[in-house]
């Protein structure tokens, strides 16, 4: 297994690194948080010419054919930047949907439009609070047409394709969605992260294309979360990474005693213990990133490691920003509340930890039973 990355993806990662500071800076995600918008329209344009939406689809259908190491990588970097864009809901879960499982009409026709940005993805998966059983699914997929209600949807207000997890008889298959046809009905929601709008979708006899094979979608659906979860694994990964490094700048210019912040004891260790985290995530994303890239069977596994590492050191992360910025770290000037509100967000968005920390042992049960 190699863990490194060649010179070329880490062009790639610089690169997108230097075009995030220069174009996405914290205020550009505090932009959208403070007004009616759903997402930045400018920096989404910007992303589509810069190929990172389509980092992962062949050239051949109107992708920049990079491939996943170079599209984690590009992650990192968004979630660095707190990035108020549906990139994760339409290149990391739609996208890849396509990918898997589309016929060759559906990918010459969606694939084009999400590379470019034309059009914006999601996937429907969750029908209210808590998780999900996905052989739960009460939605409906009957004669070509999805019936039921699908919340909270993570950028379901601003996509323009769903993909969506229905009952099929008595199984349950994927299914595609355009929301811009008739008995499609969008609701935003509250979100305690309003730089990522969420929404409520109801289906009333909506047209929809079955995607891959029916009654294969409870399977086909984990696959897909899978592949999500390594790249929304590295987006929190960035964010965390980027909570540590403005808090250290911020403990070492306060000062308290005549000392600066940085220097008792107390915080070396609590930062210490985040940079900790903030590493074994990083460990565990390589093995997915590597898994990911080379279709192999330990993806799985290492998708629930990752899940839960990154998750953790975000969560945890973002509480120690707020904390260590003393006082004003509560307040609605500085930017720790942005960092915490994006890691409640990502931790539920795919599933919560707890939820992967269960699938991580049944696999590994399955795993000891096979053996």
């Amino acid at each position: 297994m190699n863990l490194e990355f060649s010179d070329d993806q880490k062009f790639i990662q610089k690169s997108a690194r230097e075009y995030l500071d220069a174009n996405c800076g914290l205020e550009v995600c505090r932009g959208v948080l403070e007004s009616d918008a759903s997402y930045s329209d400018n920096l989404w344009k910007g992303l589509a010419e810069m190929g990172w939406l389509g980092a992962a689809v062949p050239e051949s259908y109107g992708g920049s054919g990079m491939g996943q190491l170079e599209l984690v990588l590009i992650a990192q970097e968004m979630g660095r930047a707190l990035a108020p864009v549906p990139f994760a809901s339409s290149v990391y879960l739609a996208t890849e949907a396509i990918l898997l499982y589309g016929s060759e009409d559906q990918k010459k026709r969606w694939l084009p439009r999400l590379a470019k940005g034309d059009a914006i993805g999601t996937f429907a998966l969750h029908e209210g609070v808590g998780d999900l059983e996905l052989g739960e699914t009460t939605l409906r997929f009957d004669g070509g047409a999805v019936t039921g209600v699908k919340l909270p949807v993570l950028d379901g207000d601003v996509a323009s394709l769903a993909i969506v997890l229905a009952r099929d008889g008595a199984a349950h298959s994927l299914c595609l969605v355009d929301l811009a046809g008739a008995g499609v009905t969008r609701t935003k929601l509250a979100s305690f992260d309003p730089s990522r709008s969420q929404a409520k979708i109801a289906f009333a006899g909506a047209k929809a294309e079955l995607l891959g094979q029916s009654g294969q979608g409870v399977a086909q659906t984990e696959r897909v979360l899978d592949r999500a979860a390594v790249l929304m694994g590295f987006e929190q990964i960035g964010s965390s990474e980027r909570a540590l490094d403005i808090t250290r700048d911020y403990t070492m210019s306060r000062y308290a005693f005549g000392r600066a912040v940085a220097s008792f004891q107390s915080i070396k260790h609590r930062m210490a213990d985040w940079y900790g985290r903030n590493q074994i995530a990083l460990s565990n994303g390589y093995w997915a990133a590597w898994a990911l890239s080379t279709g192999s069977p330990e993806l799985g596994l290492a998708a629930c490691n990752v899940r839960v590492a990154a998750s953790e050191a975000f969560l945890i992360g973002s509480q120690e920003m707020v904390q260590m910025h003393g006082g004003v770290g509560f307040t609605w000037e500085f930017d720790c509340h942005l960092f915490y509100r994006r890691a409640q967000l990502l931790s539920l968005a795919l599933g919560s930890p707890s939820a992967w920390r269960e699938k991580l042992v049944r696999r590994i049960e399955h795993t000891n039973q096979a053996a």
